[in-house]
C-alpha cells in the first residue's frame, strides 16, 4: 500500500531557474517544482502545498515556525506517514535543526534542496526531491527526527552542515557522517540518535546573537550586545573553547546582566569543552557561568538557545538543555 506524504514547498534554488540573458538566478513567477506530484504517483500518494516562496537567506526563524505550524495543523485534519519540504540550501540545516527541536512526531520529516535551478544544466532538485520521498516512506526513518536528503545520503538535522559554496555534494556531517544511503533500489538507514529533545514554542519574542571569536578580539562587541537589549549570545570559540583575555570582560557583563553566553568551537570537528585554565581559557569561561554546546555548530546553537527561552509554560535549565 502506498504511502500518504505531505508535500511542502518554500522555495530556494529547487524553485529558481537561471536567466540566460543575465546569468542571474531568481525566483519564478509560479515554482517550477509545483505539480510534479504525478511524477511522484509511483512512490506515494502526495499532497502538495507552498508554505512560501523564498530564497533561503530570507528565511527567519519566524518562518521556520511558521513552517512547523503548518506541519501540526495539517497533521490534525489529515493522516500523513511522512512530510517532505523543499528549501533553499543557504539555511536548510537551521530549519532543519528548528523542526528538529520544535516537532514530536515518529514519522519522518525529510527535508531536500538542490544546487543547481531547475532549468540548469544537471538540475538535481528534482531528484533529491525523489529521493526525499522514497526517504519518508521508508519505515527505517521513522523515529530518527528531521532528516535531510541530498545527492544519494540521508543526514540527521543535528549535524548536517553546507560545506560548499557550489558542489551538489556540499551537505557534510563533519566527524559523524550520514546515517544512511539512497541506492536504486534500497533506503539503507544504518544508525539512529541516541536521544531526541523537543520543546514548545508559539512564539519568538527573545532575540540571540552569534560572534565569530577571533585573534585579537575586542570585548566591546559583546558590551553592544548587552546596549542593544540582546537575551542571549552565543560565541564560536577558538580550539575547545578559548576567547582572547580582551573578551572577558565583555563577557561577564553579560553574565551580570543575566544575559546568557553559550560557547562553541569554531571547528569543524570535535567538542568544545572546559579544559583551558588560563585567562580567557574555556575552564575560567564555564566558572564565570559559560554554557558549553555539545556538538553542534554556532548556528545550530543560537536556534538552540532561542527556542529554549522563548519555551512555553516553564523556563528551560539552559546548562542542562545543551549539555
Amino acid at each position: 500500500m502506498k504511502k500518504n506524504i505531505l508535500l511542502i514547498h518554500t522555495g530556494g534554488t529547487i524553485s529558481m531557474q537561471i536567466n540566460n540573458e543575465t546569468g542571474s538566478v531568481l525566483p519564478s513567477d509560479s515554482n517550477p517544482i509545483m505539480g510534479l506530484s504525478s511524477s511522484l504517483d509511483q512512490y506515494a500518494n502526495i499532497t502538495e502545498l507552498e508554505a512560501f516562496n523564498l530564497p533561503s537567506p530570507h528565511i527567519t526563524p519566524n518562518e521556520m515556525l511558521q513552517l512547523r505550524n503548518l506541519i501540526v495543523d495539517s497533521t490534525k485534519t489529515n493522516q500523513f506517514d511522512g512530510i517532505v519540504i523543499t528549501h533553499g540550501t543557504d539555511t536548510l540545516e537551521e530549519t532543519a535543526y528548528f523542526l528538529d527541536l520544535t516537532t514530536n512526531f515518529d514519522f519522518p520529516i525529510v527535508l531536500t534542496g538542490a544546487m543547481r535551478s531547475s532549468n540548469e544544466l544537471g538540475a538535481d532538485g528534482v531528484y533529491n526531491l525523489v529521493e526525499a520521498v522514497r526517504v519518508a516512506c521508508s519505515e527505517d526513518a521513522s523515529k530518527k527526527g528531521v532528516l535531510v536528503v541530498m545527492n544519494d545520503e540521508i543526514h540527521q538535522a543535528f549535524n548536517i552542515t553546507k560545506t560548499s559554496t557550489s558542489s551538489v555534494n556540499t551537505f557534510q556531517s563533519p566527524q559523524y557522517g550520514p546515517i544512511g544511503l539512497i541506492t536504486k533500489k534500497l533506503v539503507h538507514i544504518h544508525q539512529s540518535p541516541i536521544k531526541r529533545r523537543f520543546v514548545e514554542v508559539k512564539s519568538l519574542e527573545k532575540r540571540v546573537a552569534m560572534l565569530k571569536v577571533y585573534a585579537g578580539m575586542e570585548g566591546d562587541l559583546l558590551e553592544s550586545i548587552l546596549q542593544l537589549k540582546y537575551d542571549g549570545v552565543v560565541l564560536e570559540g577558538l580550539g575547545q573553547g578559548n576567547v582572547p583575555p580582551k573578551v572577558v570582560d565583555g563577557i561577564a557583563k553579560l553574565l551580570d546582566a543575566k544575559v546568557p553566553v553559550v560557547l562553541v568551537s569554531r571547528c569543524f570537528n570535535g567538542i568544545a569543552e572546559p579544559v583551558y585554565g588560563y585567562p580567557g581559557g574555556g575552564k575560567m569561561l564555564e566558572d564565570m557561568g559559560v554554557i558549553f554546546a555539545t556538538g553542534i555548530s554556532g548556528q545550530k546553537a543560537r536556534l538552540k538557545l532561542l527556542i529554549g527561552l522563548n519555551q512555553v509554560n516553564k523556563p528551560v535549565d539552559l546548562k542542562e538543555f545543551f549539555n
